[in-house]
């Protein structure tokens, strides 16, 4: 008696169900702003994220040496593109991060075929910018794996390199996704494709500037070790207006892909500001955005990516003690 076949789309919705669950587990924001966006865009933008963070889990274990990380790094981009048996990935992956104290991300290792599986579902488009954007990455911050030092990166061009190969490029992946997606945003993007790179960079920026006395600690720093953190700052805030435009281009019919990015943006113009009020910290909680502060901004942003003139007052308001800092 032959075993009855597996149901594919049940299957998928075990899948699925899983990335919801491990994406509540390794990051509290994007749990928060991935499920804004339609059905199709949650999958594939859901699944790009944990595919990304695989990518960080290498980055950022600190026992790892350059070298394995360049060689996990690169049999993990081979298993995204079919290259090799993913398993071949995930086995010398956690062999090497036993001693990785994060569960919930060796979890997701773990379900790298559940991930790869999930990403063969989505539309053949989505597959071929899931898979630039994971070459980019991948092969990006295998080049920055050796050149993690205490006095930072050498200049202000290697600096915006990095924040290119870990954020601009998913700025671009998005760009993809919506304009897969929206017809009307497809047409508005035309000829403003860089803005997508700045929104992704402003994210970074602001991540590297909060984690910076926890790069430190570890000897570390992201910084360009020629400039100065007000520098810094007004270089975010230049981003932070290209996102602010970026996000002006997006149909005010696609309501949940415009609060989908304000969101993303507004939590990083609230956590630059804290950051330029401040003349130093010593750690992130310093600057970090209280839940209720989170919370009240999520409800604001349902009213306000209906108006762009109650975004740009959103911006101009909360970027104050970022602009004074300049």
């Amino acid at each position: 008696m032959q075993s009855p076949k597996s149901n594919p789309i049940e299957n998928l919705d075990i899948d699925l169900a899983y990335q919801k669950a491990i994406l509540g587990s390794v990051s509290r924001t994007f749990a928060l702003t991935i499920p804004l966006l339609p059905p199709e865009m949650e999958k594939v933008v859901g699944n790009t994220y944990l595919l990304c963070r695989i990518v960080d889990t290498i980055e950022d274990a600190a026992d790892l040496s350059p070298e394995t990380k360049q060689t996990l790094s690169k049999l993990f981009l081979d298993a995204v593109l079919d290259k090799l048996p993913v398993q071949l990935f995930v086995d010398p992956c956690l062999q090497e991060l036993k001693g990785y104290d994060n569960q919930d991300e060796l979890d997701l290792i773990t379900h790298t075929p559940t991930v790869l599986r999930i990403l063969h579902t989505c539309s053949s488009a989505d597959q071929v910018a899931v898979s630039h954007c994971i070459s980019i990455m991948s092969e990006g911050m295998s080049h920055f794996h050796g050149k993690q030092t205490e006095s930072g990166l050498r200049d202000l061009q290697e600096f915006e390199k990095y924040c290119y190969v870990v954020a601009g490029v998913v700025g671009e992946l998005l760009t993809s996704i919506f304009r897969n997606h929206s017809a009307k945003f497809a047409i508005n993007i035309q000829g403003h494709e860089a803005l997508s790179v700045a929104f992704g960079q402003a994210l970074q920026m602001t991540n590297i500037l909060k984690d910076s006395p926890e790069d430190n600690a570890r000897g570390v720093s992201w910084k360009p070790g020629n400039m100065t953190q007000a520098e810094l700052l007004k270089i975010a805030y230049q981003k932070l207006q290209d996102s602010m435009s970026y996000i002006l281009l997006i149909p005010k019919e696609e309501a949940g892909v415009r609060r989908f990015c304000f969101l993303a943006f507004g939590l990083a113009v609230m956590t630059l500001s804290k950051i330029a009020a401040r003349k130093q910290f010593d750690h992130k909680d310093e600057v970090k955005l209280s839940r209720k502060t989170v919370m009240a901004f999520y409800a604001f942003t349902k009213v306000a990516v209906g108006s762009d003139a109650l975004m740009k007052l959103f911006f101009h308001n909360a970027s104050s003690p970022l602009r004074k800092a300049l």
